[in-house]
């Protein structure tokens, strides 16, 4: 089944890692990292500096997509979109 992210399209038999994350300043120099949408609920309150939300798609070990938003809002309308090619097939 091929699903269409943007303008990238994906078979999603090659897809071992399709996920959402926020992203978040590590606090050295400009460097971010992700973490769980759950964890930055739960854990993170005030504790960290939001950059930004995405979705990762990872196409075995070395092939890395990422599409970032600024809201969670944006990320959270890509995500259905998704969804939405996935339950029709």
């Amino acid at each position: 089944m091929i699903i269409t992210i943007q303008d990238k399209q994906f078979d999603t038999k090659k897809i071992t890692q399709l996920y959402p994350a926020a992203v978040v300043k590590t606090g050295y120099k400009d460097e971010t990292t992700k973490v769980s949408l759950e964890w930055l609920d739960i854990e993170a309150k005030g504790k960290v500096e939001v950059v930004g939300f995405g979705i990762f798609v990872h196409l075995g070990e070395e092939e890395k997509h990422e599409f970032i938003f600024e809201t969670k809002e944006e990320m959270d309308a890509l995500a259905g979109q998704i969804a939405a090619q996935l339950k029709r097939n």
